[in-house]
């Protein structure tokens, strides 16, 4: 994956600072179409062959981040149109990535490529390891055949000069189940019904060309037209920001937000739920149960492991049980869920009670745009804190801990957890589908809760957060003791 600081991350950050703050001074529809021009000026260095097709790539970013798709791209219509479908839109539009073939740089299929490293050595495992009698040596140096060539790999594991590199697609690469293959024009393209929408490819893609559709427009909207907008903040936001809690909650009402819940209390009834649950399987002779938060891993087993997919727990996600408190306090509020996860913004579109949901990039746009600095904020005090293990459901083992100590007899649980939805963790999903199937032997070391995390850490290393996992981790570990 990419480092977090990188240009196409600094970018799509800046169009959305920029959109917000002209959507707060009622100029979105006359001010979009600058953007282009005010990010590439004139005699400013290209990316690409030259300053216009920058202006162009820019473009169709800033139609993503207003929310509208490029599936149907239209270089006649003006910025000042799209702006206007975006205000006038009811809800998100479905599907919630989009790809930009003009930044998608049609990278070279996956291949092997010998370098000069390569000695022409008198061993040649290479050459003699390969099935498909793809490499010679020719003028003393290895060369592989790319018509023969099946890209196995196994020349580059059995060179002993590290002389044979792979050249992966990043995002095909960083797709765990395989969704994203070439059209044969050589672009990407993504198979949805494959998607986890886990966002690996997002943020893997050094050119930024898979997208995701914004919703802060909806969302400032319904705070510009009086609307009551509660905002609803996963524990991973918190680690994102150098604040003391509470702080949080006040530079979210100072955004416009009319009231601010903390998930972790979502967190702490999924917990408690996921117990009772665990303790019922059990009693019952099922096999395992596996945590249902995660939702990239849920459409993950439902799509590519249903031998699986029995052993979901029937519990809802702390955003659905966090909705469903704000929707019986306040009916005709507009409900929106803020978090560092794509798949959250699927789930939403399914939830009855999640309005919008928000990233951890699109809420610091918003902050950034209304000069909000949370180090300042005066700290707000809560009607009712959650428990340490609600806001931990943010790491890597933090779901599992919460319901063993929710467990009457936790000395029963035996946990796992699969940290990171990989191929590798793909892998680790299907062995426990043939155990659940009976194709392999329940043992004493398989485990009978199962946690699951898409990303690897947990949600605080998420597809749209904007702090290092690392330092994100010491900053919730900061919060829950606080």
């Amino acid at each position: 994956m990419l480092h977090l600081n990188n240009n196409a991350s600094k970018i799509k950050r800046e169009i959305l600072i920029r959109l917000t703050k002209l959507q707060l001074e009622g100029k979105l529809e006359e001010g979009a179409h600058y953007i282009p021009r005010e990010m590439a000026p004139r005699g400013s260095q290209s990316f690409r062959c030259c300053i216009y097709h920058d202006r162009e790539i820019l473009r169709q970013r800033v139609i993503a981040r207003l929310g509208c798709g490029l599936e149907d791209y239209d270089d006649d219509k003006k910025l000042a149109d799209y702006a206007k479908e975006a205000l006038e839109r009811e809800k998100p539009t479905w599907p919630m990535l989009t790809v930009l073939d003009e930044a998608c740089n049609a990278c070279v299929k996956t291949q092997f490529v010998v370098t000069d490293a390569c000695q022409a050595c008198l061993a040649r495992p290479c050459m003699l390891n390969c099935n498909k009698k793809a490499i010679e040596i020719k003028k003393s140096r290895a060369v592989i055949d790319k018509d023969l060539c099946n890209n196995c790999g196994l020349c580059m594991t059995n060179c002993p000069y590290n002389a044979i590199i792979k050249i992966p697609v990043p995002c095909e690469e960083a797709c765990p189940v395989g969704a994203i293959t070439k059209d044969e024009n050589g672009k990407e393209v993504i198979d949805y019904h494959k998607c986890t929408f886990c966002g690996n490819c997002m943020r893997a893609c050094p050119f930024g060309a898979m997208m995701d559709k914004s919703q802060l427009v909806d969302v400032i909207k319904h705070m510009m037209n009086g609307k009551k907008v509660h905002a609803m903040y996963a524990p991973a936001v918190a680690a994102q920001f150098r604040s003391a809690p509470g702080q949080l909650e006040g530079a979210l009402m100072a955004a416009g937000f009319e009231k601010v819940w903390e998930v972790a209390q979502g967190a702490d009834i999924t917990a408690e739920k996921e117990a009772h649950e665990f303790e019922e399987r059990m009693e019952e002779g099922a096999k395992m149960m596996t945590t249902s938060c995660c939702p990239a891993y849920v459409r993950a087993v439902k799509r590519h492991v249903p031998a699986l997919e029995s052993c979901i727990s029937d519990t809802k996600s702390p955003m659905h049980y966090t909705a469903e408190l704000v929707k019986k306090e306040a009916p005709d509020c507009v409900s929106v869920f803020i978090g560092p996860c794509l798949a959250k913004r699927r789930e939403g579109m399914d939830d009855p009670y999640v309005d919008y949901v928000l990233s951890i990039e699109e809420i610091g746009a918003l902050f950034v745009a209304k000069n909000i600095e949370l180090e300042k904020q005066e700290i707000m005090h809560k009607e009712n804190n959650p428990s340490p293990t609600g806001r931990n459901f943010a790491i890597t083992g933090g779901v599992a801990e919460a319901v063993k100590v929710r467990l009457k007899h936790p000395e029963k649980l035996k946990a796992a957890v699969i940290n990171g939805l990989s191929k590798a963790g793909m892998k680790q999903l299907e062995n426990y589908g043939k155990i659940n199937a009976g194709e392999l032997p329940v043992t004493e070391d398989t485990p009978n809760l199962i946690e699951v995390m898409s990303c690897e850490g947990g949600c605080i290393a998420g597809p749209s957060v904007i702090a290092n996992p690392k330092v994100a981790a010491i900053q919730l570990k900061k919060y829950v003791s606080q």
